[in-house]
């Protein structure tokens, strides 16, 4: 019978790691991960593969763990997974493959992401690489954007034979995995590791190359054979309300790249600061917010709030990521909305009004309805104010291809082969949904790949 506890976790100490940037968890060992993988009873139909976005043989990867065939295990999953290290890490899992795990109905479900995560840091440690036979078939793709759609559809298409350039804006690849979540949930080695695996099998990758700018969207539906558009959702949401533009005041976005892509992190060894004072406010409660909030703590902020209209238990953050910010001091100011930040007489933020909220009903996903409560405003001093709303489909790619239609919110329109009203031309990921998971715009990759593949065909 299996064990129904999991192996625990080894963890960075709160009052710790909220001095640092290290990762938080620790990693499995060989024996811990040997003994987790055990607790799999192997299922004649393998739920937990169901809920996997790209198709990992999950149940013959713990399986190969379990008798330490841990070579095995790591080119199984580099089959379906170009990045296995990285989404062991940041991927929501109990929403989705150990979510569905059956061991969960009576105890906790098979610690999928760090057995996939540990196997992936045992290769690398290991000098162990997946090396796929490629036969060249000289057709060519362009995929814009170099986050995780278009490095799954990179892989995948480099696998079956053809040449693909990836044009990146940024001045290095990875998308939100280098620029918005942070090195304690996600290392930049990890990240830098991972990635080189594309240049390894041979995609070839453009950074600081904006398509519509300094390489035209025409020329390259004239050059390649195919155009895959994974251009994300980088552009931030407010709530349109009075003090936006206070100094003091971050979009998640900004805040983000500022600590993670431009190494605020390391200052003063890194030239970039960031100005974060001692009361720090947080709007949102996904797991934007929730990087955000942990980096303000980890950057000396005294009192670090989560200003959220609902409660921890109705939020989109992962279950992981609320515990961790409890640990290590994050206060959750539930129940509240913003209705106006207030500035000093030179610009700077001062303080912000909050309207206490109650639940009525259900909105329209099927989530408790928050409603403001008349006369309850009342004021909060802070220093900074980090705004983690949520994001909206890249505008500046759009702006340089009017021709492509568009939903009105800016996502692109596609068929279900994920092909565009241009022929040839295909998209994925956030840009069409406006802002998902980093496994969910995976799969859109994987699936965008065999939809170009029998598109050339």
């Amino acid at each position: 019978m299996a064990m129904k506890k999991r192996v625990p976790m080894r963890e960075q100490a709160p009052e710790e790691r909220i001095k640092n940037f290290d990762s938080v968890p620790l990693g499995y060992s060989k024996e811990e991960a040997i003994e987790e993988a055990a607790r799999c009873i192997q299922c004649k139909n393998p739920t937990c593969e169901s809920g996997c976005p790209v198709r990992m043989k999950i149940k013959e990867i713990i399986d190969k763990i379990a008798h330490e065939d841990f070579k095995g295990a790591f080119l199984l999953s580099k089959q379906d997974n170009a990045v296995p290290a990285m989404t062991g890490r940041v991927c929501p899992q109990e929403e989705q493959c150990e979510g569905v795990c059956v061991l969960g109905k009576k105890g906790d479900p098979i610690n999928i992401g760090k057995l996939f995560a540990f196997v992936a840091d045992w290769a690398r440690e290991s000098n162990i690489v997946d090396q796929p036979e490629i036969k060249e078939n000289g057709k060519k793709v362009a995929i814009v954007g170099a986050g995780p759609a278009g490095i799954t559809c990179a892989v995948d298409l480099r696998k079956m034979g053809y040449q693909v350039t990836m044009f990146e804006a940024l001045h290095l690849a990875g998308g939100v995995l280098q620029y918005g979540i942070p090195a304690f949930r996600l290392p930049r080695d990890v990240v830098d590791y991972e990635l080189a695996f594309l240049e390894e099998i041979g995609v070839d990758i453009q950074v600081n190359r904006i398509v519509g700018q300094n390489v035209g969207f025409d020329e390259l539906r004239e050059e390649y054979d195919a155009v895959y558009l994974a251009t994300g959702a980088g552009a931030p949401k407010f709530m349109k309300i009075p003090g936006e533009k206070l100094k003091g005041v971050y979009s998640a976005n900004e805040f983000l790249i500022r600590v993670n892509l431009m190494k605020a992190y390391q200052f003063p060894d890194w030239d970039t600061p960031i100005i974060c004072g001692d009361k720090v406010g947080v709007i949102g409660c996904g797991n934007v917010a929730l990087d955000a909030a942990r980096a303000a703590k980890r950057l000396g902020s005294k009192e670090v709030y989560i200003l959220y209209r609902r409660t921890k238990a109705t939020a989109p953050a992962r279950n992981e990521e609320i515990h961790h910010a409890v640990e290590e001091g994050i206060i959750f100011q539930e129940m509240t909305c913003p209705s106006k930040m207030v500035g000093d007489k030179d610009g700077w933020l001062t303080h912000i009004n909050l309207i206490k909220t109650r639940f009525q009903g259900l909105d329209r996903s099927g989530r408790p309805k928050p409603v403001n409560i008349d006369d309850s405003e009342f004021e909060m001093e802070l220093d900074t104010l980090i705004v983690a709303l949520g994001t909206t489909p890249n505008r500046l790619f759009l702006n340089n291809a009017p021709e492509l239609d568009t939903f009105d919110w800016g996502g692109i329109k596609t068929g279900d082969n994920f092909e565009t009203n241009l022929p040839g031309v295909f998209a994925g990921g956030d840009a069409l949904n406006g802002g998902s998971t980093v496994i969910a715009a995976m799969g859109n990759g994987r699936d965008a790949a065999v939809a170009i593949d029998e598109y050339i065909k």
